[in-house]
């Protein structure tokens, strides 16, 4: 690969994580004036905040200072939900358990229903929250899809540098081998957190791919085996076939690999997220999600209608650029911040 290419790809690298690949370059605070780093809660908090702004907000603006909660406000209330990309099914749900609150004369006040609406959000979180535990399997095996465009590339690479700098060792796996320069962004990423790539020319058969990193994984006692998948909007029928090919493949060669398929999604897609996760998760066998960017917009609702209407539990968050802005998904945490305004 050309320098010019290298700089172009280590450019894209950079915009991805809010880093700078020259360490030293950075400048640093004086010595006795030390920079005080945002603590995680802070974190989140500011990068849910155009989703707090546009949510909550609206429903503060609605619900706030009202001395008696009716059919009318619950109506509105309906529209901000369903509009902040909650999903009409997820919606209708938390509307028909806020109205038999109401008849059973619990939702006396504005404040009484955002407190109600906060806890039906959590408690449909919470039914399908499951943590990723990656105990007691080696190596544990991540297959990781989604369309192109939805951060599945830099996901991987911000989960390899988590597990790396938790001292497991980590390999991955560049089966994206249609998108041009996928690759390359890999072998970047894999650089950047000290831990191997497998990669095989462009065009290649993205199942042999796997094979090879599946015998690598074992042969070299790797903990954390994560495989990349090609992004492309298949024709339903082409998806199927090339994902059971793949699970057929390292299932074969690493006993009930894949121990985790994770499908990334864009949170700043909104109902066109969830027709991605109907589609791979009849297609893919999906049994978690990590969802990006939801810094970027303010219909973070989409967490969860996705999480609900499918039954999968939300295993991570990206709520910044930053390389340690991928976050471990924590229902009470995310509705804490969420309804935090100030």
């Amino acid at each position: 690969m050309s320098e010019e290419r290298k700089g172009f790809l280590r450019g894209m690298f950079e915009r991805a994580t809010g880093t700078t690949s020259r360490e030293l370059q950075t400048e640093q605070p004086p010595a006795d004036e030390p920079r005080k780093k945002p603590g995680l809660f802070e974190r989140l908090k500011a990068g849910l905040k155009k989703t707090t702004d546009g949510l909550v907000g609206r429903i503060d603006a609605l619900v706030l200072g009202k001395k008696e909660i009716d059919a009318d406000t619950l109506e509105e209330l309906e529209e901000i939900l369903i509009t902040s990309d909650i999903g009409v099914k997820t919606t209708v749900e938390l509307i028909r358990s806020l109205e038999q609150r109401l008849s059973r004369n619990e939702l006396k006040d504005g404040a009484a229903l955002r407190g109600a609406l906060k806890d039906e959000l959590l408690a449909r979180l919470l039914a399908h929250h499951t943590p990723l535990r990656l105990e007691g399997t080696a190596p544990f095996t991540i297959l990781v899809v989604g369309v192109n465009g939805v951060g599945k590339t830099t996901t991987i690479g911000k989960l390899a540098a988590k597990y790396a700098a938790e001292g497991r060792k980590v390999l991955l796996a560049a089966g994206d081998t249609f998108r041009a320069a996928a690759a390359e962004q890999l072998e970047i990423w894999g650089e950047r957190a000290g831990v191997s790539v497998i990669r095989h020319q462009e065009g290649a058969d993205p199942s042999a791919v796997a094979f090879d990193a599946c015998k690598a994984a074992v042969s070299r006692g790797t903990e954390i085996l994560i495989i990349d998948t090609a992004g492309r909007l298949h024709t339903k029928v082409n998806l199927m076939e090339e994902m059971k090919k793949i699970h057929r493949v390292i299932g074969r060669e690493i006993p009930g690999a894949p121990h985790e398929t994770l499908l990334v999604l864009d949170g700043a897609t909104g109902q066109n997220a969830l027709s991605q996760a109907r589609l791979f998760k009849e297609s893919a066998g999906v049994t978690g999600i990590a969802l990006t960017k939801l810094d970027g917009t303010a219909k973070g609702g989409i967490v969860v209608a996705v999480s609900h209407e499918f039954g999968l539990p939300v295993r991570f968050i990206g709520v910044g650029e930053g390389i340690d802005d991928l976050r471990e998904f924590e229902p009470n945490e995310f509705v804490d911040a969420l309804f935090q305004t100030s």
